[in-house]
């Protein structure tokens, strides 16, 4: 293009006064892209809707009686705006993230190199921090476990034990939103666009990297050799040997220096000992990951995000992002791409543009008439709580929260609180959670036997529901006026005020039933185990 072509066109782009006109909010533009095309939507939800799926999504539990309270008495105008500011700057936001990508990186796999509490420090205090995004993938693609200031960060490497095709698999549809298990032995069966040699071109930055003990320290990090090329083969045509290309999918390939034999290593290495690399192939992968020249980065951490917040891919499954499968709303996804980089990955600003749209805020009670096609995003979706936000909203539904901070008397700990507190969260993963190395986060819900006998015949449930001081039933049980027990039950559990047909129905039960203590016991626990409460809608 000439230079006079150029300019002109810059020319257009700005205004009188020679400054390039400010873009609309975030959440304005959302809406746009989203309208287009959009035949049937659902209204904006209700205070009381939106309250609840806006603490669950940014702080991974519903909101206390008191905050419901106050949300839903607020007249003013921007009382959203205000309330998603506040939930992204408190700790219950840092808390969440860090619960979210614990699961989303690790898959609830066991420890083995790095102690789990190291691994969630680090990602706590990377998302209080709001560490640009790509920053803090970029700390774990490179971080090999031997300094112990990074150590905590290779718990993504070592914990898989360095295995070359775990780490293929799970480094393409975390990253790069390609799932490519199926190109291992063969070009994908069911994906055109998945290539073998996609595989192996991104397995060759990894396939030279090994756990090594040290004897003295007995410390395990992520070694590397310094030579060894991939060689595979596909089982439909066995005869033929490729070599790798070092090369993530759609990436330039990349020229290794060539050493002579034995000179591959910083110094020589004894028998034993850990070599250092002249060239290493695992420390280009980060940059080739994150680097400006990969779209698939920014386009895959938008899709995962908005999805988190959303219910759906805009791309969906988020993994399987290829040509057969296009995004329902392709200049949309382009478009948060675009913004993510230009924001240096502030995942903060994005969750907050997508909360702030009218998308986003739409109820998830189907409109009159034509239902609108989920791809559409023209009503609410309706997703099971993740086990964490599960487990902490029955803790604050059933006031052990309330409890426990009442019990710490006019200073509460809330560190010490949660710490304590996050001791009754793993009965839930084991019961609701994905098995351990299973990818997580699928939104399909069906009720096992076992599940729903935890609820009902397990201690654990009932135990909160006993009148300790602060407690929900103890709250309950000292209101004498139905109606506003009635009230505070509804607050409590569904963040909303209950109905005149439901407000009849609390006080029939009562009237109906002797002991009071256990009948209310039995009222919290019907509607903590309805499906009301376990969806986030």
């Amino acid at each position: 293009m000439s230079p006079s072509r150029i300019a002109l066109m810059v020319c257009f782009s700005m205004n009188l006064t020679g400054v390039a006109p400010a873009q609309a909010p975030l959440h304005q533009r959302i809406d746009e892209h989203i309208q287009k095309g959009l035949t049937a939507a659902a209204p904006k939800a209700d205070d009381a809707e939106f309250l609840r799926r806006v603490y669950l999504n940014l702080t991974g539990v519903i909101p206390s009686v008191d905050e419901a309270r106050v949300f839903l008495a607020d007249k003013s105008p921007d009382k959203r705006v205000k309330l998603v500011d506040q939930l992204l700057a408190s700790e219950g936001f840092a808390r969440h993230m860090t619960n979210l990508f614990d699961v989303l990186l690790m898959d609830r796999r066991p420890d083995k190199h790095v102690k789990r509490p190291e691994w969630r420090d680090f990602l706590h205090k990377s998302f209080a921090a709001n560490k640009p995004y790509d920053h803090f993938v970029r700390e774990i693609l490179s971080a090999d476990g031997s300094d112990p200031k990074t150590r905590p960060a290779a718990k993504f490497y070592l914990d898989r034990d360095g295995e070359p095709n775990v780490l293929t698999k799970d480094v393409s549809r975390l990253f790069l939103g390609m799932n490519l298990h199926c190109a291992q032995c063969h070009d994908h069966p069911l994906v055109d666009a998945y290539k073998q040699d996609y595989y192996y071109g991104l397995q060759a930055f990894l396939s030279r990297s090994y756990i090594y003990t040290d004897k003295a320290t007995k410390v395990s990090i992520l070694a590397e050799k310094g030579d060894g090329d991939v060689t595979f083969q596909s089982v439909f045509v066995p005869k033929i040997t490729n070599t790798a290309v070092l090369r993530i999918p759609d990436g330039k390939p990349i020229v290794e220096p060539k050493f002579d034999k034995g000179q591959e290593y910083v110094k020589p290495v004894a028998k034993g000992e850990r070599g250092i690399p002249k060239f290493s192939r695992r420390a280009q992968l980060a940059e080739q990951i994150v680097g400006r020249d990969n779209a698939r980065f920014p386009r895959a951490t938008a899709n995962r995000i908005w999805s988190f917040m959303m219910g759906r891919g805009i791309v969906e499954p988020v993994e399987y992002d290829h040509p057969a499968n296009p995004p329902s709303h392709p200049e949309l996804l382009q478009m948060l791409s675009n913004d993510l980089v230009a924001n240096k990955y502030d995942t903060k600003a994005l969750i907050r543009g997508i909360v702030l749209s009218d998308t986003y805020q739409r109820s998830s009670e189907l409109p009159k008439g034509k239902e609108p096609e989920p791809k559409t995003f023209g009503v609410a979706s309706l997703k099971p709580m993740t086990p964490e936000q599960f487990a902490w909203s029955l803790m604050q539904a059933t006031g052990l929260i309330a409890a426990e901070r009442k019990a710490q008397g006019a200073k509460p700990n809330e560190a010490a609180i949660y710490a304590k507190l996050s001791a009754q969260v793993p009965a839930f993963v084991a019961m609701f959670g994905s098995a351990p190395g299973d990818p997580a986060f699928n939104q399909d819900f069906e009720a096992s036997l076992d599940q729903t006998l935890f609820l009902t015949n397990g201690g654990i449930l009932r135990d909160w529901l006993a009148a300790r001081p602060g407690s929900l039933i103890d709250r309950l049980n000292q209101e004498k006026d139905v109606g506003l027990l009635a009230d505070q039950l509804y607050l409590s559990v569904f963040a909303r005020l209950p109905s005149a047909d439901e407000r009849k129905d609390v006080a029939g039960f009562l009237a109906r039933r002797t002991e009071r203590l256990s009948a209310l016991q039995d009222l919290a626990w019907a509607l903590l185990t309805s499906a009301e409460f376990r969806f986030n809608h």
